[in-house]
């Protein structure tokens, strides 16, 4: 059983930075790959980004590239991810995610937390 609990999210304006966290409570933190996936209102989920167990491997939507960075901190069980040059189309409830039975799906996920992006 793993929990996740993001946090970080908020009203900020277009160009601006935030950073998202998800904290992770329950299995063995190291055992699994984290994800960061989003839903806009009235569109599907879409997979953000996402790393491996150690966090030397990193995957990135395409839309994100070069302005979101996500990593982890095993010591701490914390997933973040860190968005810059914040656009309007990024708004979106995030969700940080766990593919905790190893077999490449997310199978857990957290509540979400809200970012919106003012023009």
């Amino acid at each position: 059983q793993v929990q996740l609990v993001e946090s970080g999210g908020g009203l900020v304006q277009a160009g601006d930075s935030l950073r998202l966290s998800c904290a992770v409570s329950g299995r063995t933190f190291t055992s699994y790959d984290m994800g960061w996936f989003r839903q806009a209102p009235g569109k599907e989920r879409e997979f953000v980004a996402s790393t491996n167990l150690s966090g030397t491997r990193t995957d990135y939507a395409d839309s994100v590239k070069g302005r979101f960075s996500v990593s982890r901190d095993n010591t701490k069980r914390r997933v973040y991810l860190q968005m810059n040059s914040l656009k309007p189309e990024d708004t979106a409830v995030y969700y940080c995610a766990a593919d905790v039975s190893g077999d490449g799906s997310y199978d857990s996920w957290g509540q979400g937390t809200q970012v919106t992006v003012s023009s």
